[in-house]
């Protein structure tokens, strides 16, 4: 029998063994293990805040005292040339990599610096990676019910009796991606844009409050781009969103601001049309 795998938001949290180090700031940051999913201090009105963030790699900095700020429910934009360093912050938030210096909070009390990635995860930031990742050979249906939070195995979940809520939350969520008539369907039959419909709806399966989207219409249709364009601006204002892309009529069709990177920096931020009359950004990115 083929063995599928755990994903993260299915495994036990890793300890600290430094639990009461300080964070170094004058946040009072919250211990390991703190579950930031419900009544996360967001009392300023940012849910996610990066200052002075520089990672290296053997020398090389792929992100340099890189400043950025998102608002809740906020539907964000990251743009830029490869290289730029959008892949690397979103490792940075997600705790996948760890910054060699600077500071990153989820909403005012949460360090992301003393979080393990599946700790992350939990507090409520989801990622959604440009290939899309379903269990191919369960159903649209047991995909979602996978994903809703849990502690348990994968098989000891698809056992267990649902609730009411949870048959629920699932109904409203296939509603929400379309995928209500492909609700018996094994996932792998599914088209490329209908397996990143099914991954976004895992990922709100598990109530984040923060998603970090990358290139999410890639290899989709005209139909399927304009969808999630809907889909997107609809769930804005509920959760925060970040999205990294490349597609401009996209971006402009749904961001409220728009940050551009470049060598590993902010080189501007702004609506899109601001940022398209940027000369900088023309130079490095857009071109004439």
């Amino acid at each position: 029998m083929r063995t599928l795998p755990t994903p993260a938001f299915m495994l036990e949290p890793a300890l600290d063994p430094h639990p009461n180090r300080d964070a170094g700031t004058s946040r009072d940051a919250l211990g390991l293990g703190a579950a930031a999913a419900t009544g996360l201090d967001t009392r300023h009105g940012t849910i996610l805040t990066l200052e002075d963030i520089s990672v290296s790699f053997d020398g090389f900095k792929a992100l340099n005292s890189l400043n950025l700020y998102i608002g809740v429910g906020e539907l964000r934009c990251i743009i830029g040339p490869n290289g730029a360093g959008k892949t690397t912050l979103m490792d940075v938030i997600t705790g996948k990599t760890r910054p060699t210096a600077g500071r990153a909070w989820f909403g005012e009390t949460l360090d992301l610096t003393r979080l393990s990635e599946v700790q992350i995860a939990q507090a409520g930031i989801g990622r959604k990676f440009q290939k899309p990742t379903v269990f191919e050979a369960l159903t649209v249906f047991e995909n979602l019910e996978l994903a809703q939070k849990t502690h348990k195995s994968v098989w000891a979940s698809l056992r267990a009796r649902l609730s009411g809520e949870q048959r629920d939350q699932i109904e409203h969520t296939l509603q929400m991606i379309r995928l209500t008539a492909s609700v018996n369907r094994p996932a792998g039959l599914l088209s490329h844009g209908q397996k990143q419909f099914l991954e976004i709806g895992m990922l709100l399966m598990q109530d984040p409050q923060l998603l970090l989207l990358d290139e999410p219409v890639a290899g989709m249709t005209d139909a399927e781009t304009e969808f999630t364009a809907e889909l997107f601006k609809g769930l804005a204002g509920q959760r925060s969103l970040m999205v990294v892309e490349h597609d401009m009529g996209f971006v402009g069709s749904i961001a409220d601001q728009v940050t551009v990177l470049h060598q590993g920096s902010v080189l501007a931020e702004g609506t899109l049309e601001e940022v398209q009359a940027d000369e900088r950004v023309i130079e490095v990115y857009l071109g004439r």
